[in-house]
């Protein structure tokens, strides 16, 4: 079992507070960059040893941008590469502005079968400072449209820890996203990355961000609104009615095998991490010139441990302290860190696997590098 990861790097304007890898001057390469990503399938065919992948994600960037035959172009190429299930969850990010009937029915057509929409906030001061390309009206309207067009699992992401975002506001925003009778909900605390125009901002003056005990009092208040709707929190930041969670980044998260392909995407195959260059014109070229244009990190026994605290604690699917005794020996440090942490209330052990109380969630970070081994 194996997923996809398809990065388009193409964005209509840059939003403040993002730091992925796009442009917005990629016409001029559009067609180049889109032949790269086939070619990098193709050469990478052998990434998976076979294994069937059974989710397939374009993330970017904005993967709602794409040209019909830019999308048959991509899906063909996985499709005659690689043994996909007949099943297989096929999610496309999508921005409110991209989505209208005519995309809606392209979309289904090729086999799209879970949207993730990014809507941010539903207050258009918001909108406007994030340099959004949507406004509060196409939040709505997107949703709703998507679903009169047959799509049922529905992914919408919202962001908390805004600058003036009032508990109130918050309260009103998630309530929102779970009366449209969406399935899903991705919900971000806003973060100020390094060489953003908003940590420019913050820097200079020109916006306050909110402080810790905001952000953790919307993040309680989030919990409590999506336990109303009988929604479940199976990570950290995801929540879903039972059946609808995501099956890509659930793979990511159980430590399943991926390929990431586009400039700047990142693989995993158990063993070691690899990611290609983010560069747009440095990737095009180095495929074309069947070039070096990857990196690869082997992953030592500690690193494997590391990683299964650090992303098992985030989910409820827990960490399996056998899982982890395969990995490397637990030392008595461990153990009694484990220990204090049960004491507290922040984890608790069921059966042999340890997962995040409430109380711990709000500590999510500290408790899994406070269980680290060095």
């Amino acid at each position: 079992m194996a997923g996809i990861y398809i990065h388009i790097p193409f964005c209509k304007q840059q939003c403040t507070y993002c730091d992925f890898h796009f442009s917005t001057t990629f016409e001029v390469y559009r067609k180049e960059m889109i032949d790269a990503i086939c070619l990098e399938l193709k050469t990478r065919k052998k990434y998976l040893q076979g294994k069937e992948v059974n989710t397939i994600y374009f993330g970017g960037g904005t993967p709602s941008i794409l040209l019909e035959s830019e999308l048959t172009l991509i899906l063909d190429t996985i499709f005659s590469t690689f043994s996909v299930n007949l099943t297989a969850e096929i999610s496309l990010e999508a921005n409110p502005d991209d989505i209208n009937s005519s995309s809606l029915n392209m979309w289904k057509q090729h086999g799209i079968n879970r949207l993730s929409i990014g809507l941010q906030s539903f207050k258009q001061s918001d909108l406007d400072w994030m340099n959004r390309a949507h406004n509060v009206a196409d939040s709505s309207s997107c949703v709703s449209l998507a679903q009169a067009h047959g799509f049922e699992n529905i992914t919408v992401d919202l962001m908390y820890g805004l600058p003036d975002l009032s508990m109130d506001e918050w309260s009103l925003h998630v309530n929102r996203v779970m009366e449209m009778g969406v399935p899903h909900l991705s919900a971000y605390c806003l973060t100020v990355e390094e060489k953003t125009t908003l940590s420019n901002w913050v820097r200079k003056g020109k916006i306050n961000t909110s402080t810790e005990d905001t952000q953790s009092d919307q993040f309680v208040k989030l919990l409590e609104c999506i336990e109303k709707y009988g929604y479940e929190q199976y990570e950290i930041s995801n929540f879903s009615k039972p059946g609808f969670e995501s099956k890509h980044n659930s793979n990511y998260w159980k430590g399943e095998w991926y390929l990431g392909v586009g400039p700047s995407a990142h693989s995993f195959n158990g063993a070691s991490r690899s990611w290609a260059i983010a560069n747009n014109r440095g990737y095009i070229k180095a495929l074309k010139n069947n070039s070096t244009y990857i990196e690869t990190e082997q992953l030592s026994a500690v690193d494997q441990f590391n990683e299964r605290i650090l992303i098992g604690l985030r989910t409820s699917y827990g960490v399996n302290l056998d899982d982890l005794s395969n990995l490397n020996e637990i030392t008595e440090a461990f153990n009694v860190t484990v220990n204090g942490f049960k004491e507290k209330h922040w984890v608790k052990d069921s059966g042999g696997t340890l997962t995040l109380t409430k109380e711990g969630k709000l500590r999510a970070d500290y408790i899994a590098s406070a269980l680290f081994l060095d």
